[in-house]
């Protein structure tokens, strides 16, 4: 388990409110801590959604809590009744934050029955105070940054891709090996998609920057898509190996040279977008062009040789991937194109 910047400022929150709830003199500043773990979130925009939904979710709590221990008491049976009335209103709401919220509305239930209003109110402040501890702490301490990680995420992905499809073209690869890097690759994408989500939702203040986000947000969608396509043919130049070798050793090797083109493309795509390649636009949209009609060339060659029903059904799925990789390449290149070409001077590319 990696120790990140979420950790440590959950344990800073946790202090902050505690240290609120002293100042204070609220006479539970525990209550502040738990709401404060609650609230913490890994970006500022999260976190402001958060503690508009958590207010919300909190004033209604303390309402059904003090309404219900005013009119039945609180023996644990109404507690119970209640909390489920909470969380039917919060669903119906669509308020996320149900597990505060009913939190809240124990803690105000518990409270002694002498003075139940002013301690109430008490509690409900102190869960509240807890709260906008943790949005302090969300403030004070920026979020990494996320577009930096989102490059380096989606490099590293892809560059593990590329690897191993070089390695299984020459036909070097442990079976078991790559079933299980397969599995870790699919698994790894769960982790981009997260950053890009964290990414797309930074705000942006100036409305030059939001123009270049919208953009950058679109390249970096493209990148995922074009990634998975990679491997898309690394996953059934894996699983039709045998039928793959069953093919003419020739179109074999010229659909492995167009692969190994594409996946050349692909590094060059990546370096590029950060200025540490250069690549002529209308060279490599004719290449795209040519790949497309060398791979339905090779398709109608293979038509012609093959007798194994099954082996062309796995073939024409395979080529039709490959294909679909281009194309997402060609769109990949036409959105860096465009970036650089047209709004290079409005957009910075940080990844460093």
């Amino acid at each position: 388990m990696k120790l990140g910047a979420r950790i440590f400022k959950t344990g800073l929150a946790v202090v902050l409110a505690l240290m609120l709830g002293e100042l204070f003199h609220l006479p539970s500043p525990v209550f502040a801590a738990i709401s404060a773990v609650f609230a913490i979130q890994p970006s500022i925009y999260r976190s402001y959604l958060t503690i508009l939904e958590q207010v919300q979710g909190n004033v209604i709590g303390a309402i059904i809590a003090i309404v219900f221990v005013l009119l039945f008491g609180n023996h644990f049976l109404i507690v119970g009744l209640a909390a489920i009335i909470l969380i039917i209103i919060n669903l119906k709401l669509k308020i996320d934050t149900v597990s505060l919220s009913v939190v809240t509305l124990i803690v105000i239930m518990e409270t002694p029955q002498d003075e139940f209003i002013t301690f109430a109110i008490l509690r409900f402040a102190t869960i509240m105070l807890g709260i906008l501890s943790a949005f302090i702490i969300n403030l004070i301490f920026l979020p990494p940054k996320y577009e930096t990680k989102l490059y380096t995420s989606i490099s590293d992905i892809t560059n593990d891709i590329l690897k191993w499809t070089r390695i299984t073209n020459h036909d070097a690869v442990d079976h078991t090996l790559i079933k299980k890097e397969l599995e870790l690759l699919k698994e790894q994408f769960i982790h981009v998609e997260q950053i890009y989500l964290f990414y797309k939702e930074e705000r942006t203040f100036l409305k030059k920057n939001k123009r270049g986000k919208i953009r950058k947000v679109v390249i970096y969608r493209q990148m995922i898509t074009t990634a998975k396509k990679a491997l898309e043919i690394l996953r059934k130049l894996h699983h039709y190996q045998y039928d793959f070798y069953q093919l003419p050793k020739n179109i074999r090797e010229q659909l492995l040279s167009v692969i190994s083109h594409l996946n050349n493309n692909h590094e060059h795509l990546l370096l590029r977008y950060i200025g540490k390649a250069v690549q002529v636009h209308t060279e490599e949209m004719e290449e795209y062009v040519a790949k497309r009609n060398e791979l339905l060339h090779l398709f109608g060659d293979m038509q012609k040789i093959s007798s194994e029903q099954l082996t062309m059904d796995h073939m024409l799925q395979f080529m039709a991937t490959i294909l679909d990789y281009n194309e997402q390449l060609e769109k990949l290149e036409i959105l860096i194109s465009s970036l650089q070409q047209y709004h290079r001077e409005e957009i910075e590319v940080d990844v460093s």
